[in-house]
C-alpha cells in the first residue's frame, strides 16, 4: 500500500540489480518511493528494475560505483547529491561470497568478502550520514546481514566475519542517530532463493525446520515494513527470517 509522501522519500538500495536486492527495490517502488537502485557491474540489471519500476507508475533512477572503492563511492554519491535531495533512506544488499574451508581459504577471497560486504558499510554510508541528518525527518537505514553472522558457518569464515561485522556496526550507529529519529537496523536472511543460493544442496535445506528456502519478495516484504511510518520505534535490531533455522 502506497503511503503518502512516499515520492519524498528516496531510498539507495545497493546491489538493487540481482537476488534480495532487486525483490526490495521492485517492493518499494510499487510502494511509492523514489529509488535508486546501485549497481556494481550488472548495469543492464539495474536498469532493468527501474523499468519494470517506472512501468508500475514508480520513479527512480540508477547508479553504479564500486562500493569497494572509497573514493570512487563518495565521488558517485557526492555528484548523484549535487542535484538531488538527501537520501530518506538507505538499504545494504550488495554482498558477494568466496567460500572455502579456512586452511584453503587464500588473502584474496578473504579480502574480496571483507572489502564488499563490510567496507561497502562505510563506504556508503560515510557520505549520506550527515545528509540524511540534515533532512530533519528521520529516516531508515537498513542492512542485510545473514543468519551466517549470527551462528557462523562452515566453509564461510570470511563471510561469516562480514555478517557479524555489520551487525555490530549496525547496532553501534543506530545509538549515535536514534536521537535522530532515523532508524538503523539488520535483517538476517537464512537460505533465500537466488543466484547465489542455487546449488545449495538438498541436505541444507532439509536442516531447515520449514524444509524449504525462503523467497526474496519475503525478505522484501520484510523491508519495506523496517522502512515504513509504522516501524519509527525499531532500531538497533537484528531480524532474522530464516524458517526456523536458529
Amino acid at each position: 500500500m502506497k503511503e503518502a509522501g512516499r515520492a519524498d522519500r528516496p531510498i539507495l538500495v545497493t546491489g538493487a540489480s540481482k537476488g534480495i536486492g532487486r525483490a526490495i527495490a521492485l517492493r518499494l517502488g510499487a510502494e511509492g518511493y523514489r529509488v535508486t537502485a546501485h549497481f556494481g557491474g550488472d548495469r543492464a540489471g539495474a536498469e532493468g528494475v527501474m523499468q519494470a519500476i517506472r512501468a508500475g507508475g514508480g520513479s527512480g533512477d540508477v547508479l553504479g560505483f564500486d562500493l569497494r572503492n572509497r573514493e570512487e563511492t563518495r565521488a558517485a554519491l557526492d555528484a548523484h547529491l549535487l542535484d538531488k535531495p538527501a537520501f530518506w533512506g538507505v538499504v545494504l544488499c550488495a554482498g558477494v561470497t568466496r567460500d572455502a574451508p579456512f586452511p584453503g581459504l587464500d588473502g584474496a577471497g578473504w579480502d574480496e568478502v571483507l572489502r564488499t560486504n563490510l567496507d561497502g558499510f562505510y563506504n556508503v554510508l560515510h557520505p549520506l550520514t550527515l545528509p540524511m541528518i540534515r533532512r530533519r525527518d528521520g529516516g531508515r537505514i537498513l542492512v542485510l546481514s545473514s543468519v551466517s553472522g549470527q551462528m557462523g558457518n562452515r566453509g564461510q569464515v570470511n563471510y561469516s566475519a562480514s555478517k557479524a561485522g555489520l551487525i555490530g556496526a549496525a547496532k553501534a550507529l543506530a545509538m549515535e542517530l536514534a536521537s535522530r529519529a532515523i532508524t538503523v537496523n539488520c535483517i538476517a536472511p537464512g537460505l533465500i532463493e537466488t543466484a547465489m543460493t542455487q546449488n545449495v544442496p538438498a541436505d541444507i535445506v532439509k536442516a531447515v525446520p520449514m524444509q524449504r528456502m525462503g523467497a526474496a519478495d519475503e525478505v522484501a516484504a520484510l523491508a519495506a515494513f523496517l522502512l515504513s511510518h509504522e516501524a519509527g520505534y525499531i532500531t538497533r535490531q537484528v531480524i532474522g527470517i530464516n524458517g526456523g533455522l536458529i
